[in-house]
């Protein structure tokens, strides 16, 4: 049964579960010299810096023009979205011991495809329900710049650890983000990424919604089709974390580009409730909020 996820409060501030998850996904050590590349400010480098030698915050937002001057009159500044409401893990085999559920990630080597449906129902939290006001409150040894996610300002081989995190869609195009992203991270370091991705079984119906809360969302990739642009972009994927996290609507919905394309989505959730078409994203009512499901995915990668 999917319960509320709880706060681990750690020397220095609060740290949600789904960052202590991607936290000890990306094994960070006292030696690694670090790189977050974000849209806005992410909680990431507040989290790694108490475990790291140092930490650069890259702030990637587009400037906030693209969806200004929309016809309806009700456009909205894209922002990074960290909604505080609660989140539940779901799990198919009911409860599991999130440290478990690691240790048989790292024994792991395949992809997902190869991996049995179980195997990919893991506990986890939601993608945008870490508070902003949380990672500011945490004492961060980083330097934060402005910079292109396209045309970062470093040197090849710059950085031990490079994590992104639910932005590899909106930074531009995917390819040329990863290939930068490859070109900063040292030989034998680790580049980690955390996204939104559809099984490989699932159509691309879903991103419709995507594509209605965001009109230039470029699709959501599948897991083979993440893993297969990240190996053309020039790295090895060495350890993936696929799983299925439930959320509520309202904090997503703020990020959409208009107040009707929130309704619209909104509206076509609720039918689904009430028996009407499937989107996909399986709705439902939880104490008395409207909740969906979206698959999300952990991957390690190592320059080629």
């Amino acid at each position: 049964m999917p319960h509320p996820a709880t706060e681990v409060h750690e020397s220095g501030g609060t740290v949600t579960p789904h960052v202590r998850r991607l936290l000890d996904f990306a094994e960070p050590t006292r030696e690694d010299v670090c790189l977050d590349v974000a849209r806005g400010r992410g909680p990431m480098p507040a989290a790694l810096s108490p475990q790291v030698r140092h930490v650069t915050a890259v702030d990637a937002a587009p400037p906030p023009s693209a969806w200004a001057g929309r016809p309806d009159g009700q456009g909205r500044v894209p922002t990074v979205e960290f909604g505080t409401g609660p989140v539940r893990i779901a799990d198919a085999d009911g409860d599991r011991d999130p440290a478990a559920t690691h240790r048989e990630i790292r024994r792991s080597q395949h992809f997902p495809s190869q991996r049995t449906a179980g195997d990919r129902q893991h506990d986890m939290t939601d993608p945008d329900g870490f508070p902003i006001e949380s990672a500011d409150a945490l004492t961060v040894r980083a330097e934060t710049v402005r910079a292109e996610a396209t045309a970062l300002p470093y040197q090849d081989n710059a950085f031990s650890l490079v994590t992104t995190r639910f932005s590899l869609y909106n930074l531009g195009d995917p390819a040329q983000v990863l290939r930068e992203l490859l070109r900063v991270t040292r030989p034998g370091g680790r580049l980690i990424i955390a996204d939104v991705v559809r099984t490989n079984l699932a159509g691309a119906d879903r991103d419709w919604i995507e594509r209605v809360k965001n009109p230039d969302h470029p699709g959501t990739f599948s897991i083979a089709g993440l893993t297969d642009l990240i190996t053309s972009a020039g790295a090895n994927v060495r350890r993936l974390d696929v799983f299925t996290v439930e959320r509520p609507v309202e904090p997503w919905l703020a990020g959409a580009h208009s107040l009707a394309a929130a309704a619209e989505i909104r509206e076509a959730l609720e039918e689904e409730v009430d028996g009407g078409p499937r989107t996909g994203a399986k709705p439902r009512i939880i104490g008395g909020e409207l909740w969906f499901t979206q698959n999300w995915a952990h991957v390690a990668a190592e320059p080629i």
